[in-house]
Formats: structure tokens, sequence, C-alpha cells
């Protein structure tokens, strides 16, 4: 079978065996061969005519002719590559090179020289799907922006790797420095690393000028960063992790407040600056999280430059256990109760898991409230929604299970965590998330929980989303795809997109994707 490539960085372009292949004069089918190759998964008809042909009378029929024109550039004898029906269309990338996805497999290569870096950056350079754009369709504007930020992210990455990396003296090192932190004005690291390098270089004058210009930035963006305090995060001890945990619990000031039903929901709050509200999701303790090798990390890093408020849901933590209700009007309901007993005006929302679709309905009834909307691993319907009967066959049979495994050390439980919510734990982790799940919940609530999350239904909501909304999704996310993710936010107006470069539904505060998270939320608050 001949190699086809798929060039999108610069003009779109299609090889095979390295021969060029000559591509339809229509851009709109240009873009939807990109679309397709990027997105890879099936689409439906109806959907690929509202994103390429909102506005022709004959929208299928626009839809059909451009699927015929590019069946000859990616089909082959013997090969079908572009596979439609009458519903649904699906181009298999399986056999297909994509530039973007293969650069970005090779920057997962700890070892990799300066001169390929160079080489990997000089390409992230080129434009992604230069001349593509089409202006009177917004859904596909929305989705190619993003695949632009993304690629924007990897020159990031790799001008990070080019500015650390320990081949290139600092005076050689420098250009890639300044290149980065002009790709990235709010990342500490590409700041920090420029200022040690004019530090060792003896360039006094500009590190003055410069230490002055960025603690001005950090600081007007509520980011914590000092030109005098640059140690290396990642070679702190674990005592000293220890000890912040220990000051944030000692600083953490936990409350309670009453929903219209009478659940009694904690909630707490810890650190200054710009005020962040975290929508509860499944599986917290405002105490228990500061120890936990998902959540505390994260917490940890938001609580250093934020006032950051979180709680407990009802029937979980430090809430109410015995309670009437478990639904999503009650999910929301019980935010509203934080958001007023807390006493902020306005604040940047983060919607974690089903605490996205909460997040999501409340920044619809209240978008006077919210400044930021962020929602991680978010779905916009549950699992009921349109499930098949071998769907709730299944879910019904992982209730069962959860009914009798729940906190327990049985095999068959833990694989469904190990396999979807934390791919790469370790064993003293999926220990530790045992025991964590014994002390968050009874295993009747944690039934009652994944059956309430089966009825949770925005989809109609997200285009009346008027704030500022960023998502993010782990790209490898067993537990929901990445599809859920990237639908969520082409159907939110104006809504970022940013992939984690991780398996984990649930991040592992150990990942690197940790970090990137933490820093895309920085980013987003500080620009928007």
């Amino acid at each position: 079978m001949a190699t086809l490539k798929i060039d999108t960085l610069g003009e779109l372009a299609v090889s095979r065996d390295g021969q060029p292949l000559t591509l339809p004069a229509s851009k709109r089918a240009r873009a939807l061969l990109a679309f397709l190759a990027l997105t890879a998964r099936p689409h439906r008809r109806d959907r690929l005519c509202e994103v390429f042909w909102e506005i022709p009378d004959d929208p299928r029929g626009a839809l059909r002719w451009a699927l015929s024109k590019l069946r000859g550039v990616v089909n082959e004898e013997g090969t079908d590559r572009l596979v439609a029906d009458r519903e649904r269309v699906l181009l298999d990338v399986a056999t297909i090179d994509l530039d973007i996805q293969l650069l970005s497999s090779e920057l997962k290569d700890s070892a990799l020289s300066v001169e390929r870096l160079q080489a990997v950056a000089n390409e992230l350079r080129e434009p992604m799907l230069a001349g593509i754009d089409l202006p009177d369709q917004a859904l596909f504007q929305q989705w190619l922006t993003a695949e632009r930020e993304n690629a924007k992210r990897l020159l990031a990455k790799a001008l990070g790797r080019l500015a650390c990396h320990p081949n290139h003296p600092p005076n050689k090192a420098i250009t890639w420095t300044r290149e980065w932190l002009d790709l990235e004005p709010f990342d500490t690291d590409a700041a920090t690393q420029l200022v040690t390098q004019l530090e060792q270089l003896g360039q006094s004058r500009e590190l003055e000028r410069l230490s002055r210009e960025l603690t001005i930035r950090f600081r007007n963006a509520a980011i914590s960063w000092s030109p005098t305090n640059r140690a290396d995060t990642s070679s702190q001890t674990e005592d000293d992790e220890t000890a912040q945990v220990r000051k944030l619990l000692a600083r953490q000031k936990i409350q309670f407040c009453t929903a219209a039903d009478g659940v009694r929901i904690a909630y707490a709050s810890v650190g200054q600056g710009a005020p962040i509200i975290k929508a509860a999701n499944w599986l917290s303790h405002l105490e228990l999280d500061w120890d936990a090798p998902i959540w505390s990390p994260l917490f940890r890093e938001l609580a250093r430059d934020h006032y950051f408020v979180r709680y407990d849901e009802r029937g979980n933590g430090l809430s109410d256990w015995d309670v009437s209700e478990l639904s999503q009007e009650a999910f929301v309901a019980d935010l509203e109760t934080v958001v007023e007993a807390s006493e902020l005006e306005r604040f940047a929302l983060l919607g974690i898991s089903q605490g996205a679709a909460v997040s999501i309905e409340y920044a619809v009834r209240h978008p006077q409230r919210v400044s930021h909307l962020i929602l991680f691993g978010g779905y916009a319907a549950g699992w009921r929604m349109g499930a098949t009967p071998a769907t709730i066959k299944e879910r019904e049979a992982i209730m069962t299970l959860t009914s009798s495994g729940w906190g327990q050390d049985n095999p068959a439980y833990r694989q469904i965590f190990s396999s979807t919510f934390m791919p790469s734990a370790t064993a003293e982790e999926l220990s530790w998330f045992n025991e964590f799940q014994r002390r968050t919940t009874s295993p009747e609530n944690a039934v009652r929980f994944l059956s309430a999350f089966g009825d949770i239904d925005v989809r109609d909501r997200l285009a009346e989303v008027t704030v500022p909304t960023l998502v993010i999704h782990s790209l490898g996310d067993r537990r929901i795809p990445i599809t859920i993710g990237r639908d969520i936010a082409a159907a939110i107006p104006n809504a970022e997109f940013f992939g984690l470069e991780s398996d984990a539904h649930l991040l592992l505060g150990r990942e690197p994707a940790s970090q990137a998270f933490v820093d895309a939320v920085r980013d987003f608050i500080a620009r928007t």
C-alpha cells in the first residue's frame, strides 16, 4: 500500500509515496479534507453541511460533490480511506501520515538533538492551513482557530526545549528564549529562562529593564513571579511539598451553607488574587484533596495566585451524605448557593468532568457573574442521552460492580478506573484511590451519582454561552473522548480549545500535563 501524507503546515498538500497529488480547486473541498483528517472521527452529513455549507440552497449536493473530488485524492485501488454512507462521513487516517501529528510525536522524545529541534521549530513556524480560511463559516473558523492554537503551543514547546537544551550555550539559546517568551508572554518558565540567560551573559542593562517589565506584566495578570526568586520547582523535595500542603490547610477556611432543600454544603476558600470558583465534581473532599495525587498539585498552583473557592458535592466529602435528590438541577442550585455564600460578585468558573455541565448551565443563567468559563474533561450529555440498549446494559453492570467494589481492593473494579480514569497510575496511586473512595462517599451514593450523571443534558445551552470560554481536554482521555471536548468548544460561541498531552481523565499531579493545565488557565484568565 502506498504511503499517503497530508501536510497541514503551510498550504494544504497531499502526497503519495513522495509524489504530490492535485487537490480540488474548491477551497471548501480542501478545507473539508483538512477537517476530516485532523478530527479523525465520523461526522454526520448534516453537521458537515452546517460547518461548510450553511448558506447554499443545496448543501447536501455541495457535500456530495466535494466528497467525490476528495475520493480521487485519498482513495486508491483496494483502499477506500474516505468512507461515506447516507448518514456519516469518515476519513480513515490509520494509513495516513499527518505532519502535525508526526511533529507532536517527535517532541515527546527527550533525546532530540539541537539540530532536529531546530528543524521541527522551523516546520511549526509555517502558518497552519494557510489560505484555507472560510470567513463566512463561523463553525469552521472556530475549529481552525483552535487547531492553529494547538500548533502554536507545539512551537512554544519546541522553542522551550531549544532554550533549555544542555548542549546550547546561553549566547545561542537566548534567541530561542526570546521567541518563546514572545509567543507565550505569560509563561513564567520562559520569563525565568530569559532573565537567567541575560544574567549569565552579563547584560545587566537589559536584565534590569526586562525584570521590571516582566514584574509589572505578571503582577497585572495576577500571576506569581519574581526575577529574584527563580528556583526550579521541579527540584523541590517532598518535604517542601508537604510543608506547602500544611500551610494551605492552615490557611484554608471551611464554612457551610444550606441549599433550598435543607442540604448542608461545605465550601472552602484559600489564597489571594483574582477569584476562581470550582464547581463541584464527583470524588472530592475539602481536606483530603490537599494530599491527593490527582488534585493537590493543581489546587496548590491555583491557590498560589488566586482566591480559590471550591465545595464538596452534596452526598460527598464534608457536605451532607444523606440527601434525597441527586440531579443536574440540584447540582446547579448548590453552585448558586455557594456563590451567594461566598459573596463574590464576579469570578472565573472552573468545571471539571460533570462539573463542566453544571458550570455551563450556571454561566447561561448568570453571565454577569462569570468573567471566564474554564471546562476540563467535560461533557454536555450524559450516558443515557441517545444510548443504545448495549450501552445501557454496560453502564448498569458498572453500577452493580461499583456497589460491591467501592473502596475495596477489587481487581475488577480497579480495572475500570485504571483503564479509564487514570491509565498511567501506579499501584500506590490506585491504592490511595481505593481509600479515597471510601472516605469521600458511600457505595450507595456512588451508584446514585453514576445514575444521575447519565441524565445530564446541556447541549441546547452551549450556543447560549456568552462569556469567554476555554475548553481543556486530555487528547487521550479514555473516559470522555477528545471528540466530546472538541464538540463542546465548537458549539460554544468563540470558545478556545486546548488539548493536553495526557491519557488521563483525572490528571495526576506528576504529569507534565498537570502544569500545562495550570499554565493554560493562567494564560486564559490573564489575556481575556
